[in-house]
């Protein structure tokens, strides 16, 4: 059975203003449901939660918080109802999930990564569908993630995964500026080529990540001996079509290197 995890960026599951996109949230499960249906095993590890609890939240309420407070009202808010958009939208599959909060030093070796990986590899076994994202109400600066790019590629790599998608939304890595008509996206490029002349050093405007901290990830990962793609959220159905119409599919892939 084949492992795959899915990563969704915050620009993908939020609006222009911020809020959170609930038609684009139930498409994701749509598509990760049929990858389930086809026999794959699937970790989820989405953004998103900050969106969420800044959207319960009024103005006047916020005015007074610094970035740090910001970030842990949100979060504790907003992990609460996207758990449960999760819930109620899987549950239409008769999908059941389980929600995994964690923080890089999980990572470290040590029971506490012995423990999570058990923790999901018996949510696994028993078709339950883990939802992963970082504890933000608790993680400071100095322990944070990078970004969700980096949690994803981490679980990847512990659970032994065979493909990581990060769905984002660019159609992938572009060999020019995405903004330039002439500028084409990648297809297919090898763990160890350097993309730096390709890259656009820009985070993204809800997450903190953007297509560098992506590239990287990938890289490292596709290192493992996982295949990594990077791919559009916004683009219908396009994680079915990464799976039956790859050659069709705008996406670029990190092939990953050959394990002896």
């Amino acid at each position: 059975m084949k492992r795959i995890v899915v990563k969704v960026g915050s620009n993908v599951l939020t609006r222009e203003n911020g809020k959170i996109d609930v038609t684009r949230l139930s498409a994701i499960v749509d598509q990760v449901a049929w990858l389930r249906e086809h026999g794959y095993q699937v970790i989820l590890v989405s953004s998103g939660a900050v969106a969420c609890g800044r959207g319960e939240m009024q103005a006047s309420q916020q005015s007074s918080l610094d970035k740090v407070e910001q970030r842990q009202l949100y979060s504790a808010i907003g992990q609460v109802k996207l758990i449960g958009l999760y819930y109620d939208l899987f549950r239409e599959h008769n999908i059941r999930v389980g929600q995994v909060l964690t923080m890089k030093e999980n990572f470290q070796s040590g029971p506490q990564l012995d423990n999570q990986r058990a923790c999901m590899e018996v949510m696994l076994e028993n078709g339950v569908l883990p939802i992963v994202n970082e504890n933000d109400t608790v993680s400071i600066t100095g322990l944070m993630f990078t970004d969700n790019d980096e949690l994803s590629g981490l679980i990847a790599t512990m659970l032994n995964a065979t493909d990581l998608i990060l769905l984002t939304n660019v159609d992938g890595v572009y060999n020019g500026n995405p903004n330039d008509a002439h500028s084409r996206v990648i297809p297919s490029v090898y763990w160890d080529r350097d993309l730096s002349n390709y890259i656009q050093d820009e985070k993204s405007l809800q997450g903190r990540g953007g297509m560098l901290s992506k590239c990287r990830t990938a890289q490292q990962v596709a290192q493992a001996g996982i295949r990594v793609i990077i791919a559009n959220g916004h683009r219908n159905n396009i994680i079915p079509d990464l799976i039956e119409r790859p050659l069709e599919t705008l996406h670029t892939e990190f092939v990953a290197k050959e394990q002896a």
